[in-house]
């Protein structure tokens, strides 16, 4: 990877979008600096120490500390994450988007504006929900409707900006958008957390040699995940040959790629988000009594409790074969196949084709479902028995890791493209 990076900065006009892209990333972190007005931060820290459960927790990690510091970019990008996500599955139940959608450019530009009306629809009710429970905890200065709308409107303005910046990286840099913001928030968190474990290790609370191992389990996960989402299934086809004129064509071999971990991190986002929804709630409502029954679900629903890793698995299993079932269609990849004359050996086409390409994305799903279980679970459980607060750490690798093989990738492909155009030059 770093031979690659070194490789594409040599050339200039790679060279000048891996400028931008680190702009952009500058831009995004004094962005996360700047406070929103009538929010106190010293409050709203100590709010979110209390509620560590809920989906503020989340937000605070995707974010980068920008939401527990009360700044501009408090939302982050999740707003649009969501909407894109939405407009994505609504491409494969809509004929009418999937029309758009196979358009071409000017259907991919109307999905595109779609999508940015999502996101400020998003952010206004998530901005709101988020002004009321920070109004419940005390952190706003002088509520009221105006004090409403200018938190509000910077909340959206924050959440706009984001999504205008990871379009331009798009467009003018190196990698996804979402992923390099998501990427430089979760890595600006890096030294606070390193301080925090340096910190239990100084006062006793944490033993050296523990620490050393959370730091070997943490570098093994990395490799488990390179090794994982690189792997794929690839499924042979072979093409027959057909004669159109005085030509030959087809007669080649060739396969169907089938990742293993096809759905990447989302399952794991979305059963984030939906887990952490009566935490939340429960921040909206006064404090139980101490035994009661409402306590006692609260309490479930806390990263630290069993209940929660057993939710959260069913979550992410189900989450993994819903997106693979709407992302993949094995009927429509059959029929392809058929039209163009293309077989997989030893299964007849049509029916068939299509059964046994089903077959194959159940078990690989079934995997890759558990391989994201492992890696969200893992530190829940270390959680239970150490006094950091590792539970989202399974969630960051897997973003991590696959933004920066998504980024490398990328830029293989451009430095190879460039050697095809000088070479045909």
């Amino acid at each position: 990877m770093i031979e690659t990076i070194k490789n594409a900065w040599k050339i200039d006009d790679l060279r000048k979008k891996m400028m931008f892209t680190l702009f952009i990333i500058v831009l995004f972190r004094f962005g996360a600096k700047i406070p929103v007005p009538f929010l106190d931060a010293s409050v709203l820290q100590t709010y979110m120490q209390i509620n560590s459960g809920t989906i503020f927790s989340y937000l605070d990690m995707l974010s980068g500390g920008a939401f527990s510091q009360a700044t501009v970019f408090a939302m982050s990008i999740s707003p649009y994450i969501n909407a894109s996500i939405i407009i994505q599955l609504l491409t494969v139940a809509i004929p009418a988007l999937e029309r758009l959608a196979k358009e071409g450019v000017e259907g991919r530009k109307k999905l595109t504006a779609y999508t940015r009306y999502l996101t400020i629809g998003i952010a206004l009710l998530q901005g709101y929900g988020y002004y009321a429970v920070l109004n419940n905890g005390g952190a706003v200065k002088n509520p009221g409707w105006f004090t409403c709308i200018i938190i509000l409107g910077t909340f959206m303005a924050g959440t706009t900006l984001l999504m205008w910046m990871a379009e331009q990286i798009n467009n003018y840099g190196i990698g996804n958008g979402i992923s390099i913001i998501l990427f430089s928030g979760i890595v600006a968190r890096a030294p606070s957390v390193l301080s925090d474990m340096i910190g239990y290790v100084k006062y006793g609370q944490l033993n050296i040699f523990v620490a050393l191992g959370i730091a070997v389990v943490a570098v093994l996960l990395v490799a488990l995940v390179v090794l994982v989402t690189n792997a794929e299934r690839r499924i042979p086809v072979q093409y027959a040959k057909r004669v159109v004129g005085r030509k030959i064509y087809g007669g080649q071999s060739t396969h169907i790629p089938i990742k293993v971990n096809g759905t990447g991190v989302l399952p794991v986002i979305f059963a984030q988000s939906f887990i952490s929804i009566p935490a939340t709630i429960g921040s909206f409502l006064p404090t139980p009594a101490e035994g009661g029954f409402w306590e006692a679900v609260l309490k479930a629903f806390q990263p630290s409790s069993l209940f929660y890793a057993i939710l959260y698995t069913i979550f992410i299993v189900g989450f993994s074969f819903f997106y693979i079932s709407m992302t993949y269609n094995p009927v429509e990849i059959a029929n392809n196949l058929k039209k163009n004359g293309g077989f997989v050996p030893g299964i007849r086409p049509g029916r068939p084709t299509s059964e046994y390409i089903s077959r194959i994305l159940s078990k690989i799903t079934f995997f890759g479902s558990w391989f994201l279980v492992f890696i969200a679970i893992l530190p829940i459980a270390c959680s239970w028995f150490l006094p950091v607060n590792v539970s989202l750490g399974g969630t960051t690798i897997i973003i991590l890791v696959g933004v920066a093989l998504e980024t490398v990738k990328q830029m293989e492909s451009m430095m190879l493209m460039r050697h095809y155009k000088g070479f045909l030059e």
